[in-house]
């Protein structure tokens, strides 16, 4: 039947549709402005890799010297959680505590939704409340601030040579002032300079003989060391300024100071201590490749361009190296996060590019090669008019817009949905078009294909969109990282539904002609050739390659290739494509629809569509019992995130609290060594490797502090070229190895470890141990760790305890009554002690813009010395006498040698340890944690002490159980777009079903070819797949409806329809399966150098392919499925339907039978059906054996169900 067979004058058509076909030089401007935005807004987008998340955490950090752990946390850490615990207004998520020695580090951490800014204001009133808790004499009042990941480097700048540490932080502190003038730069931070101090080394024997204090020397430095202005004086008719120049310069202008004892005698400094302008002892050191470096951590502005702001340290490090700095003096750039932001933002732009491509070729055998072209315009339409709108965006997330890995790959996921509304109003209109064969205009012919599929392309753009509408609530952290796939894929949709309907059929009425299907047509090839377009193209082709030539500029070399390659694609056109396109249209899809139509003639017989439903309810029972068969075995991995090849692998050290620094450091050099060994001499896939010892050693999550000082902890980081660099090598035996070689180490905590891709997360095994009772908290945590190591279980690295419960410590106890007897306070002998430990700072030497300390204590033999310190005295003037008296300190304090708490931690105000530990390669956070939950179920434990399994296996549930529910509200978003369009439970039933049945896809891939399934991205990946295989079963039903209407028996309707949207249904289907291959496979080129250097670069692999691939093998494998449902499932069950509806009504009484078809009541709706049917039977026999003698009877009214 003819689809306008029914067409009279007047007929249906969507106003916007009709508008734009007849203003069509409008649209052309509107198209010409929408360009000229999108891609200034892309250009402009600033780029990095993962999303800036504004993280709701805030950290309150308070000193108070001389205080153990256990003390802080009663003094100062539970007065503050309490007031923070009773703040209003915001929900709180979680809060922890760490108290340290000296140090108080509260961490809240709110909800998502809350804004940074009122939390922040809402801890430091709780901190204001606290105050009246807090001890009066705190070091540091305690301060509030907001975590950033925008203050996390982004890059480190090394600089080295074998020059005096002093001349290369000189050298590091001009490329430091360079880099800073970087308008994208937020601050800059030298790690392992030498700060350069003036050190006062007293004699504490001959200061105590002269009668002489540190406060004494102390007061005549700072004394000394001043400028004082003493006004202004008059002079003549002038005002002059009167100032003292007293400031000190040099060490030698200390040593001449005169200090003068309790008696007034003067006695010259330099008489009782050694002054040096010289550098703190070393308390951090940090290598490259084995040599001593200063590290210039860049950290860059919120929101600036990742990729722009490294380009532009490069390129003024390379300047000053080259015209500044000695040749000796080196400066080595590592851990540049915009290298892998540059190589993964390359890989899916190339991606978009292959897919654009594929979906073009595609198109091209299907629609004809004009068609296809209208088409594939849509593509870049739908992302500029989704570019212009990201403002809206930014105002909905709360958050700048960034071009991030989230936000390219919506683009790439969305590249083969937005082409399916384009091909059904192109398709549409061109079908109309040839069959009128000149009796309908091109104009009219628009008209009406938009009318006639508005209604069903609009509410299967709407279910689309659907299920991602749940995902813009998706809670917590990784929400908010994720929130940017659904809103972009929200924004490019919508977008695609204004460029099908008013833009491409503007391309349509004026292009559009019968050339294209005349299987006779063949055109004069040679006319190629005497084209302008031709012409220009190659001539301006050729003039670009020599003008990039002369000028060595690449970009105007891949202009001018490029444009001569479209100009060979334009002979290929004439002399080839052309010819294969109408021999597809001509020969093959003639094939394929007759088959098709048969395949329907044959499926929709008698009871077969009864059967066929029900081998794909069997198909699909018999497809989750293959996926727990290879999940169970191991075969099928489930994981949180996707895995990914290291890029980064870091080797931790930790030794007991309390080891010096020089220990720390040779003992990481000892793993230097192991390391170099296994990674080999000149490895061409090692960038670098950087040790860290004291600073920037804390492994993540450990409780330590990147710019703090721990002296116990040592870091090694190895750095791989990029991806494509590697090529095809693995950098995951690396990970194995290097376990492998450094084990063995006495008294050593060592972990290996890579980088982690993605949100953050917690560790994959962690495990909270808590109590208020710390004696039993502390011994049940040792026996369970020691338990759960004595288990052995597979794939766990090592578990590590995240406090030190034993830091040896000297206790000095004073003998208070003595003390006080001789009129000496606990603070004069502390601060006596301090002062020759630790160090007294007197004042400061300016020079220029800096200041140097100046540092006075005991010389460095009698500072180290116990028996020293202890000998010395307290000097000081006795009131009650005025004599000067001096007491020895030995005299006044007991010393104890004993352990103390390294810290104690608190989550939610509980005292809590936790016992944290890595994967080893091969095993997954589900398996290794069912494990170990076994272990612990068995292992008994004090009624005061709780153990809880947390980490990421809690987040992973959290996230499954987040997904199932963003599932059904997706489909219950759907349902109510169905049934709005069609106004029946039972078809919007019948699409539904596609979206469980196309499951059974999903699980059989992953299945068959032993994939890693990761919960996050399938989960997505359903919910996408969701949306788009509803589109298809609309378009079927829909028209079938239409056909019914226009006066079509039921089955041959829904044979027609499916052969007429077989084309669309087909289109869509391979679309979005062509976007995404390219990066399911890991498929790269190198457009730009392919074209610039004649060299494509390919590549398979890479991290993009890690990261989404599991997401685009879930959409392909899901497709694949749903499309032969769509073509043989949906017209059975619609047939099924039809046949059902009136005599299921009337056995049950009303439509609420109807209800019943929806899940999870289908298995009851079905045993409904089968009731039906025996009762229907039983009529049918009833009036076969009434109307036996009846001539007039026949047998299709007899078996009929009405």
């Amino acid at each position: 039947m003819s689809a306008l067979e029914n067409f009279k004058d007047k007929f249906k058509e969507f106003k916007p549709t009709s508008w734009a076909v007849v203003n069509r030089t409008t649209v052309y401007l509107l198209i010409l402005i929408v360009t000229i935005m999108g891609v200034q807004k892309f250009i402009t987008l600033p780029k990095e890799s993962f999303p800036e998340v504004k993280v709701p955490y805030v950290f309150v950090q308070t000193i108070y010297a001389g205080n153990t752990p256990m003390d802080i946390e009663n003094l100062v850490t539970q007065p503050l959680e309490k007031e923070i615990k009773g703040i209003t207004g915001v929900k709180i998520e979680k809060l922890t505590s760490t108290s340290y020695q000296d140090l108080s580090l509260v961490v809240v951490e709110f909800a998502t939704n809350v804004k940074i800014e009122d939390a922040l204001q809402k801890v430091k009133d709780a901190i204001d409340k606290a105050r009246k808790d807090l001890p009066t004499d705190l070091t540091q009042e305690p301060t509030a601030m907001e975590f950033n990941l925008s203050e996390i480097p982004v890059m480190y700048v090394n600089v080295s040579g074998n020059y005096d540490p002093l001349q290369l932080k000189e050298y590091a502190d001009e490329l430091k002032d360079k880099l800073e003038d970087i308008s994208q730069i937020s601050r800059i931070d030298l790690v392992g300079a030498p700060e350069r101090e003036f050190q006062v080394n007293v004699d504490n024997m001959k200061m105590q003989a002269a009668d002489i204090t540190f406060n004494d020397i102390a007061n005549a430095i700072r004394y000394e060391n001043m400028d004082i202005s003493g006004g202004q004086l008059e002079v003549g008719t002038m005002k002059r300024n009167l100032q003292l120049k007293g400031q000190l310069k040099t060490a030698y202008d200390i040593q001449s100071i005169v200090v003068r004892n309790s008696k007034g005698s003067p006695i010259y400094l330099r008489d009782i201590a050694t002054i040096q302008d010289t550098v703190k002892e070393t308390e951090s050191y940090a290598r490259l490749n084995g040599k001593n470096v200063i590290t210039l951590n860049i950290v860059k502005r919120s929101g600036e361009n990742l990729i722009a702001t490294a380009d532009a340290v490069k390129e003024i490090s390379n300047r000053i190296s080259k015209e500044r700095f000695p040749k000796d003096v080196s400066i080595n750039i590592t851990g540049d996060q915009s290298i892998s932001t540059q190589a993964s933002f390359n890989e899916l732009i190339n991606s978009i590019i292959i897919g654009f491509v594929l979906v073009l070729v595609i198109l091209m055998f299907f629609m004809g090669i004009t068609n296809a072209f209208f088409v594939a315009l849509s593509v870049p339409l739908s992302m500029f008019v989704a570019f212009i709108f990201l403002p809206l965006g930014e105002l909905i997330i709360g958050n700048n817009i960034t071009l991030n890995f989230m936000v390219l790959f919506a683009l790439l996921f969305g590249l083969g949905i937005i082409v399916d509304d384009a091909i059904v109003v192109i398709e549409n209109t061109h079908r109309i078009f040839v069959e009128a064969n000149g009796a309908i205009s091109s104009t009219n012919a628009a008209k009406m294909a938009a009318g006639e599929v508005f209604a069903p392309v609009l509410s299967g753009t709407l279910t689309t969109l659907a299920p991602f509408v749940p995902l813009m609530f998706w809670p917590g952290m990784i929400g908010k990282f994720m929130i940017y796939l659904p809103l972009m894929l929200i924004f490019t949709l919508s977008a695609s539904l204004l460029v099908a309907f008013i833009m491409n059929p503007v391309f349509a009425v004026d292009f559009m002609n019968h050339k294209d299907d005349d299987p006779n047509f063949r055109g004069e090839k040679g006319k190629i050739f005497k084209r302008p377009f031709f012409i220009a193209a190659v001539v301006g082709g050729i003039l670009f390659d020599i003008v990039g030539l002369l000028t060595n500029s690449s970009t105007m070399v891949f202009l001018g290739n490029l444009t001569l390659f479209i100009a060979l694609m334009g002979v290929l056109n004439a002399y080839f494509f052309e010819g294969w396109v109408h021999q597809f249209q001509n020969r093959v899809l003639p094939w394929i629809m007759n088959h098709y139509e048969s395949l329907l003639k044959w499926a929709l017989k008698g009871y077969r569509p009864v059967y066929l439903l029900l081998g794909t309810l069997g198909l699909l029972i018999f497809s989750f019992f293959v996926i727990s068969v290879s999940t169970a075995t191991g075969r099928t991995k489930v994981v949180f995130f996707p895995d990914n090849e290291p890029n980064f692998i870091y080797v931790y050290l930790k030794l007991p609290t309390g080891t010096d620094v020089e220990y720390t450091d040779s003992l990481l050099r000892q793993l230097e060594t192991r390391v170099d060994k296994v990674l080999g001499k000149n490895n061409p896939v090692v960038e670098s490797v950087i040790s860290n010892v004291a600073v920037g050693a804390a492994e993540e999550g450990m409780g330590g502090s990147g710019s703090a000082t721990q002296p116990e902890l040592g870091r090694l980081q190895i750095s791989f070229v990029p991806f494509e660099k590697r090529h095809g090598k693995s950098t995951q035996p690396y990970l194995d190895s290097i376990r492998a070689a450094i084990k063995g180490v006495p008294g050593a905590e060592i972990t290996v470890d890579k980088e982690q891709g993605g949100p953050p997360t917690d560790p994959p095994v962690n495990i909270e141990v808590s109590s208020e009772n710390f004696t039993n908290l502390a011994s049940t945590a040792i026996a369970l760790k020691n338990y759960l190591d004595s288990v052995n279980i597979e794939g766990v690295e090592e578990l590590k305890m995240n406090i030190d419960l034993k830091s040896p410590e000297i206790t000095l106890k004073v003998n208070r009554e003595k003390a006080l007897s001789e009129g000496v306070s606990s603070a004069q002998i502390g601060q006596q002690i301090r002062s020759a430990l630790f160090g007294l700072e007197a004042s400061k030497i300016k020079e220029g813009d800096e200041e140097y300390k100046i540092q006075i204590r005991n010389s460095a033999v009698q500072r180290k010395n116990l028996t020293d310190l202890l000998n010395m005295t307290i000097a000081f003037r006795d009131m009650a006498t005025g004599q000067f008296k001096s007491v020895p300190i030995i005299s006044l304090v007991d010393v104890d040698y004993t352990n103390t708490l390294g810290s104690v931690k608190r989550i939610d105000q509980k005292r809590t340890i936790t016992l944290v530990s890595g994967l080893l390669t091969g095993y997954t956070a589900p398996g290794v944690n069912a494990e170990i939950k076994k272990a612990v179920d068995q292992f008994r434990s004090p009624e005061d002490v709780t153990i809880a399994q947390t980490g990421e296996g809690k987040q992973q549930q959290e996230t499954t159980d987040f997904l199932g529910g963003a599932f059904i509200g997706a489909i219950l978003l759907i349902l109510l777009v169905l049934v709005w369009q069609f106004n029946s439970m039972g078809k919007a039933v019948i699409i539904l079903t596609e979206i469980i049945f196309s499951i059974v896809g999903v699980l059989l891939g992953f299945a068959l070819f032993g994939m890693t399934i990761s919960t996050i991205m399938v989960g997505v990946g359903i919910l996408g797949l969701a949306g788009i295989v509803i589109k298809n079963g609309i378009l079927v039903i829909e028209f079938a409806d239409e056909l019914r209407a226009r006066g079509l028996k039921t089955r041959d309707a829904v044979i027609q329809a499916g052969k007429t949207r077989i084309i669309p249904v087909l289109l869509t289907a391979v679309a979005a399966i062509t976007a995404l291959f390219p990066l399911a496979v890991g498929f790269n080129i190198n457009f730009y150098s392919m074209f610039s250097e004649l060299n494509p670069k390919i590549f398979l692999g890479g991290e993009s392919m890690m990261f989404w691939g599991p997401l685009s093998w879930t959409i392909i494998f899901g497709l694949i499925v749903a499309f032969f449902l769509t073509l043989v499932m949906v017209p059975s069950m619609y047939l099924i339907y039809e046949r059902l509806k009136r005599p299921m009504r009337r056995t049950f009484g009303g439509k609420w039978i109807s209800f019943m078809g929806m899940p999870p009541f289908t298995i009851i709706f079905g045993f409904l059906m089968i009731i039906s049917n025996i009762i229907q039977k039983r009529r049918v026999s009833r009036r076969r054996r009434k109307l036996a003698n009846d001539p007039n009877a026949n047998e299709a009214f007899i078996g009929s169900w009405f």
